[in-house]
């Protein structure tokens, strides 16, 4: 990771969507301060599980996959954090391992914000603890959420639910292809299911008319198609 230009978190976006919209100007100069503005290339990890975190990511642009290396030794994604959200904070707040790795999908501008501004705005700022423990409550829903997926949904349900997460989360091109282009690894990984299951079930979705490709590119074609076949128990 290279050093990139500092911006001053007072008049970043970015913190509309996290925890940092609670501090105050003084608390954001602090930030704007301490923190270390990074570009991390395509592929790059940012931090790895198990790894004693030494502060926070907020990310201004590009997306990273969290991910958990389960016992037989698979990457399970649990998670894809996109600009605006903070990584690393349930470690620093707990004074725990990251239970996660952070990679970069694509090439991504993120900020550092070292443990201490952190620790100290929550034992002074009320709002920001309360912002916090809402991002941190909506991280476990979510959770939840996979767990009942994973339990009750079949794998083609899971992948047919991923590709609608693709486009509302992410968007789509003026041709109508997903503007975040995961590799078919990267989808499995996000399902839980092997790399040729999924595959063949892009394929499948594909001759259905559900899914459009060119090169690497993938669009949706028929979004209630997906919908219903997402949705049916």
């Amino acid at each position: 990771m290279e050093n990139g230009i500092e911006s001053q978190c007072e008049q970043c976006i970015v913190r509309q969507f996290n925890s940092l919209r609670a501090m105050n100007k003084e608390e954001l100069k602090k930030v704007s301060q301490g923190k270390t503005t990074k570009i991390v290339k395509k592929g790059e990890t940012i931090f790895e599980e198990g790894e004693a975190l030494k502060g926070v990511f907020c990310v201004r642009s590009g997306v990273s996959k969290l991910s958990k290396l389960s016992a037989n030794g698979k990457d399970q994604t649990v998670k894809l954090a996109a600009k605006g959200m903070v990584i690393g904070q349930r470690s620093v707040i707990a004074e725990e391992l990251s239970n996660l790795s952070a990679t970069a999908l694509n090439d991504m501008e993120v900020c550092f914000i070292p443990k201490e501004i952190i620790v100290n705005t929550l034992n002074t700022n009320p709002n920001f603890t309360m912002e916090v423990l809402r991002h941190m409550a909506h991280d476990l829903k979510e959770a939840d959420d996979v767990i009942v997926n994973m339990s009750q949904k079949t794998v083609k349900q899971r992948v047919a639910a991923a590709f609608l997460y693709l486009k509302n989360n992410f968007g789509e091109d003026k041709d109508g292809f997903l503007l975040l282009t995961l590799s078919r690894d990267d989808i499995a990984n996000v399902v839980g299911t092997a790399t040729e299951s999924c595959i063949r079930i892009i394929s499948e979705f594909k001759k259905t008319g559900l899914l459009k490709n060119h090169g690497k590119k993938i669009g949706i074609v028929n979004e209630k198609g997906l919908q219903d076949l997402a949705e049916r128990y």
